[in-house]
């Protein structure tokens, strides 16, 4: 089994993963607010984590050396997942994922300043073209424009700063370890928030399943991308992860009347040219 097809089978389960942690946080949006979601996504990742760990008697990685880089790490990814479960509940999905797309882009703007790296001018080149590619997916206009593309846009520059504390992270953390961290701090992140009012919405017999399938398909689409990255550089991975947009604009098709718009897709691809622009540049960069 060659390389290739080993990196598009485990991107086929993260493009699965994802596309059902989308539709079941859409079901779950009627009955339970963002901080609720989070709270059971966590605590079903936290339960899976513990069970995988102690089976595999892994405890020793969780170390707490990094704690404060893990509490930041969670911080801005507890917010970007929550604007991202409000976003797929009230646009439609393909325009949520065109602008998640945007994440690498915000990686490349932040990377200077985090991380010491150089902006290029091909880099520069990647971002104008990624954010032409939004204007595109957005179509910003006083009349259509919702809060809701808003919060889709700014859940990618959270989870572009998450990129870039796991990055760091990963030179001395193992993924046992942050994953570990993700679940429990985020739960707590959860807890706090869903029950600042004094209620939180409890599992019914209906919204379980869904709250287990968010849990689940959360932890399982970054482990799949993880594993596709580890044995395939991302410029093969990348346009793997791209057919994420059609699969859930045919899915909110079917599930939500949903239409297909072809101005989203013409600014997808013009925001994955971006991001194949910078990866193809990093790669000639490295061969040089």
């Amino acid at each position: 089994m060659n390389v290739i097809f080993k990196a598009a089978l485990w991107m086929t389960g993260a493009i699965v993963s994802f596309s059902f942690m989308a539709v079941a946080g859409r079901e779950l949006a009627a009955d339970y607010d963002t901080f609720e979601i989070m709270l059971y996504r966590s605590l079903v990742g936290l339960i899976i984590v513990v069970s995988v760990t102690t089976l595999n008697k892994r405890w020793h990685e969780v170390q707490v050396r990094s704690i404060r880089q893990h509490f930041l790490r969670n911080i801005f990814h507890f917010t970007g997942q929550n604007l991202w479960f409000y976003a797929v509940a009230v646009v439609p999905l393909a325009q949520v994922f065109a602008l998640e797309f945007t994440s690498p882009l915000w990686v490349v703007i932040l990377a200077p300043l985090l991380l010491g790296e150089r902006m290029s001018s091909i880099r520069a080149l990647s971002v104008f073209l990624g954010f032409v590619g939004i204007l595109i997916v957005t179509r910003p206009n006083p009349h259509t424009f919702h809060i809701g593309l808003v919060a889709a846009a700014t859940a990618a520059v959270f989870f572009a700063l998450t990129i870039l504390l796991t990055k760091r992270l990963t030179r001395n953390n193992s993924i046992t370890c942050i994953l570990f961290y993700l679940t429990s701090i985020q739960l707590v992140f959860g807890l706090v928030m869903a029950g600042y009012d004094g209620h939180i919405a409890l599992p019914s017999a209906t919204s379980f399943p869904f709250l287990f399938l968010v849990g689940c398909a959360g932890l399982l689409a970054h482990f799949c991308l993880t594993n596709a990255l580890s044995i395939a550089p991302a410029s093969i991975v990348v346009p793997i992860d791209f057919a994420r947009l059609p699969v859930i604009a045919i899915v909110a098709m079917f599930l939500y009347d949903e239409p297909l718009e072809i101005w989203v897709f013409v600014g997808a691809l013009l925001i994955f040219a971006a991001n194949y622009l910078n990866i193809w540049n990093e790669t000639r960069t490295q061969r040089l």
